[in-house]
């Protein structure tokens, strides 16, 4: 049986492809008109440190805007 933390990466993993906003948008109300109880979510050491370096990221301008970072992921694709 998956973990809940395995079973969380795999909804991740499949959210992240659905470019759909009006499907992203009806999940997005299912979710929020349920009775999930937000927990805070224990980060791993590395989880901490990637947030680190994002924010140094952010920090000094190494930043890419999601029209230019698709346009490179359909070249890549091609």
């Amino acid at each position: 049986m998956a973990s809940t933390s395995e079973i969380r990466n795999r909804l991740k993993d499949r959210l992240m492809a659905i470019s759909n906003s009006d499907y992203l948008k009806t999940l997005e109300k299912r979710i929020e008109s349920s009775n999930i109880q937000e927990t805070s979510i224990a980060l791993t050491e590395e989880q901490k440190l990637m947030l680190t370096m994002s924010d140094a990221d952010i920090k000094t301008g190494r930043v890419i805007d999601q029209e230019c970072l698709n346009k490179q992921e359909l070249e890549w694709l091609q």
